[in-house]
């Protein structure tokens, strides 16, 4: 029956020394440790990716304190459930609620906690994918103490797969010899129930085509069992870096097809959708610019549609965003322009604001002169006054060149019929 039950459950940790990884949290000396081994725990937040221990953790805090544990998924659950958990929890002498993707509740779900964990009724410990700064609302997260858990190292996913050929009670009677773990790590990418399922599912696939001899571990057999066409891409490693410049460059070039081949192996390969959105936006604002500012509003409703919809579903929005981008105007006058002002600040230091520009929202301040022979532009024609903005050292400074395109030219047009003499437009 222990071989329907998946490994990376049948080898879920029991106490906190049995925990691979999070040595920064669990180790001799650590807050968490102490707290626990002195038997008190405040509500926490447990931030990380995926498959990296936090499920585990609030487990072995349950076991430990020998205290009632309720499970929740943020996903299933609202607050009813909550209500229904707390009412449970009142009768007893405590205990804990695990909230599993606590960043998917809402501001009134999130609220519905604050009362019990305030009063001891519940030690909440929350688990989360996303910055618990932005997702979890500042009143519970004040109660909470935040731990930050990492992917787990290489040498640490080794440790597991030996944990598991040799302690397992499945695998352990098998002829296992683990030959080869590129794939294995690689594709699991940090990820310690990926690693052990795709660990379990490879075990088996070899089972199936040879019932009495050794098992060996290759990658070949690996990636045959997963069944998967995925390349072996390291998020961490030189691939990564490699695909995303090849991504990025493919849209610098307006070629949406090779943009968009790019983008789908980053997805294939396990890559952090938002982090591909993220990517995009930059984009939109480094390599488009003033040469269609829409492409920042569209870079941005694509990120806020991912972090909503999730993957499969955003894979069609990030589509959407890379063609459009790939196949829109370039410019990088804009991102030019900022990092020639950096410059131009750092080699000239803090020079005085003109006097003429200074607010003045007290009289000793107008009596000093600030403020005084400001024109307003608005009542110039056009909304226009020709008056000095720059200090007195940096005059007819000229930053921003707009670029060699359509909308820019209208800009540079514009500019030239203000500022041409001034500044050469």
């Amino acid at each position: 029956m222990s071989s329907n039950i998946p490994l990376a459950e049948r080898l879920r940790p029991q106490t906190i020394d049995e925990i691979v990884g999070q040595q920064h949290i669990v180790g001799e000396g650590t807050v968490l440790r102490n707290a626990l081994l002195h038997g008190h725990i405040h509500s926490i937040i447990f931030w990380g990716p995926p498959g990296v221990g936090k499920t585990t953790l609030a487990n072995v805090i349950s076991h430990h304190l020998q205290l009632p544990f309720y499970q929740l998924s943020a996903i299933s659950s609202g607050v009813k459930e909550i209500r229904e958990v707390i009412d449970v929890a009142k009768k007893q002498r405590g205990a804990i609620l695990f909230i599993d993707e606590i960043h998917r509740f809402n501001k009134s779900q999130q609220d519905a906690l604050l009362g019990a964990v305030e009063k001891g009724i519940i030690t909440l410990i929350g688990a989360t994918t996303e910055n618990p700064s932005f997702e979890v609302n500042s009143a519970l997260l004040s109660r909470s103490q935040v731990y930050v858990l990492k992917a787990l190292e290489r040498s640490e996913l080794e440790q597991l797969l030996q944990i598991a050929i040799s302690k397992d009670e499945v695998l352990k009677q098998l002829p296992i010899q683990l030959k080869e773990t590129e794939a294995l790590i690689r594709i699991s990418a940090g990820d310690a129930r990926k690693l052990l399922n795709l660990l379990d599912i490879t075990v088996q696939s070899l089972q199936s085509k040879n019932k009495s001899g050794e098992l060996l571990i290759t990658d070949k057999a690996v990636m045959d069992a997963a069944q998967s066409r995925v390349a072996l891409y390291d998020k961490k490693g030189e691939q990564h870096y490699d695909i995303i410049s090849a991504f990025i460059k493919s849209m610098r070039g307006s070629d949406p097809n090779a943009a968009v081949y790019w983008m789908a192996r980053m997805i294939a390969g396990g890559e952090d959708i938002e982090f591909i959105a993220r990517r995009m936006v930059i984009f939109a604002s480094e390599d488009i610019g003033n040469a269609n500012p829409t492409a920042m509003v569209m870079a941005n409703a694509c990120y806020d549609a991912v972090r909503k919809l999730g993957y499969p579903e955003g894979r069609i929005v990030l589509g959407q965003c890379c063609t459009y981008l790939a196949s829109s105007p370039k410019s990088n006058a804009a991102y030019m322009a900022i990092d020639e002002a950096l410059a131009l600040v750092e080699k000239t230091g803090d020079q005085p604001v003109p006097l003429h520009i200074r607010n003045a929202p007290t009289k000793l301040m107008k009596n000093l002169g600030y403020g005084k022979e400001y024109q307003y532009s608005h009542m110039g024609e056009g909304n226009f006054i020709a008056q000095e903005y720059f200090p007195d050292a940096l005059r007819g400074t000229k930053l921003y060149d707009p670029g060699k395109n359509a909308r820019e030219e209208e800009l540079r047009k514009f500019l030239k019929s203000r500022w041409g003499e001034k500044y050469g437009y």
